[in-house]
């Protein structure tokens, strides 16, 4: 029973359950931001302390993080664009 309502919500809403995967993919993209500016106070902060030169790495990771965050983020965009059309 619960298959067929299930089914029965998808023939009838999709663009909400479209609208739904987008709010599940701008999630992890927010928190891979905010995980990226988190990083990036924190080596300038250990760089003000040590005034020593910054690792490649610590360089390369928020920059890996800025990138897949804005990618999710503009996804879960085009995503709900296109639940309008529908």
């Amino acid at each position: 029973m619960s298959l067929q309502v299930l089914w029965g919500f998808l023939a009838a809403h999709p663009a909400k359950l479209i609208n739904l995967l987008a709010l599940l993919i701008t999630c992890p993209g927010g928190l891979l931001l905010h995980g990226a500016r988190r990083r990036e106070a924190l080596a300038r902060e250990s760089l003000a302390v040590d005034e020593g030169v910054v690792d490649a790495l610590e360089q390369r990771v928020p920059r890996y993080y800025y990138i897949l965050g804005f990618c999710c983020l503009a996804m879960a965009l085009l995503l709900s664009w296109f639940s309008t059309w529908i």
